[in-house]
């Protein structure tokens, strides 16, 4: 009797997971005929953790690889009633096809589950890109790194162990930055870089994501392990150069931004850059013959020559405070001492009249000018500058 018992138990057992194994079947049949919403029940019913007579098709490879079937087909659907079964069916798609990988460890449906993951690929990336497009840019970092994880399978691998999608992988820094995902931005960018992925510019993007987190000493460190790679590339220098700036280190600075000139000697940027730093250092003849040299590169360099005006103007500031300085008693003196002063102002003017012709609008050029017009006493140019004032409220 014991041993008819345990047949029937076994016969029982076996009748379940053929029956189970048949709504596959059934959910693959409605998903064929475009019965999507009967698809996604009669394949939930497979996986219903809370039915015993689930076990047999829960752990069939094969009701994993058609759930992902159908969801996909929900993501690919045109009707809007099928596109409500779920709200984000590549994600459920995308699970299925890794749970069916997992759980066939005789690889009897590598193949088959290999051209499914190939086609979600197309699927991702569409939603992807569409996503970012839409500024979802989380919902697109999430779709890139499903399409990563779904190229580091070993049915992918197999083929080439060694192929690496860097557009995928830059794609998906890329969304990760713009959703403000820092770390993972840092990540996925210096995966890029280790394959030189769209070279200096990659290396650029991961120093912005380190400022980004405040994080200035990473900035910089990246920025001199791109320059070790791309050591003639202006961008990554002016970049360090501009840390400095803002870190006040202006040696550091001017060491890179002399490399900077060395490899492009041309470019008034630089030079506008090192009058700055010269200014300073309070090196005021430097200063002046790098924004000269700035302005013999460009010659409508609207900063330069304001930022010569300003160099002569604030000279005869400080001469004035020395002729103030002197005691009443002396006036010979005072008017030797203010007469270095005007010197100083009348330098400024010819740069200041050059900004203002380049920007004639910049209110900071012409309050500068009206100053000097004044402080000279050059009362028609003051009244004309006055005027354009006017004019220009």
């Amino acid at each position: 009797m014991k041993r008819t018992t345990i047949l029937f138990a076994l016969l029982f057992a076996v009748t379940c997971a053929f029956a189970q194994k048949g709504k596959v079947t059934s959910a693959l049949s409605y998903k064929e005929t475009g019965k999507l919403d009967k698809a996604v029940e009669a394949i939930e019913e497979t996986i219903d953790a809370n039915n015993p007579k689930t076990e047999g098709s829960v752990t069939w490879p094969r009701t994993w690889e058609v759930r992902g079937e159908i969801y996909q087909a929900v993501f690919q659907s045109k009707d809007e009633n099928y596109k409500k079964l779920s709200a984000d069916p590549l994600t459920v798609a995308f699970d299925s096809y890794m749970k069916a990988l997992q759980l066939d460890d005789k690889d009897r449906f590598g193949k088959s589950v290999k051209i499914k993951l190939t086609l979600l690929i197309g699927d991702l990336t569409n939603q992807a890109v569409a996503a970012f497009n839409e500024e979802n840019y989380e919902k697109a970092m999430k779709s890139f790194e499903q399409i990563i994880a779904i190229e580091q399978t070993p049915v992918y691998k197999a083929e080439d162990p060694n192929a690496i999608d860097t557009v995928i992988i830059f794609n998906a820094g890329l969304a990760a930055y713009n959703a403000q995902k820092y770390d993972k931005a840092i990540e996925y960018y210096k995966q890029a870089a280790k394959y030189k992925y769209n070279g200096a510019k990659t290396y650029s993007l991961i120093s912005s994501s380190y400022l980004q987190k405040q994080d200035t000493l990473g900035a910089l460190n990246i920025l001199q392990d791109g320059l070790k790679e791309y050591s003639d590339n202006g961008a990554l220098l002016v970049e360090v150069i501009n840390i400095y700036l803002n870190a006040n280190k202006v040696d550091d600075a001017m060491k890179y931004l002399d490399i900077a000139i060395s490899q492009d000697p041309k470019n008034s940027s630089y030079y506008f850059a090192q009058g700055t730093l010269y200014d300073k250092l309070q090196r005021t003849e430097d200063a002046a013959n790098s924004y000269l040299k700035a302005i013999e590169f460009k010659a409508d360099y609207f900063d330069a020559y304001y930022n010569l005006g300003a160099l002569y103007y604030n000279k005869g500031v400080k001469q004035v405070d020395v002729a103030n300085s002197i005691p009443s008693n002396q006036p010979e003196k005072y008017e030797e001492e203010k007469n270095k002063a005007d010197i100083e102002f009348k330098k400024a003017i010819p740069y200041m009249e050059k900004a203002h012709e380049v920007n004639p609008t910049d209110k900071f050029t012409m309050e500068s000018l009206k100053t000097l017009y004044y402080r000279l006493k050059m009362l028609d140019k003051h009244a004309e500058i006055v005027e354009k004032m006017k004019n220009n409220q």
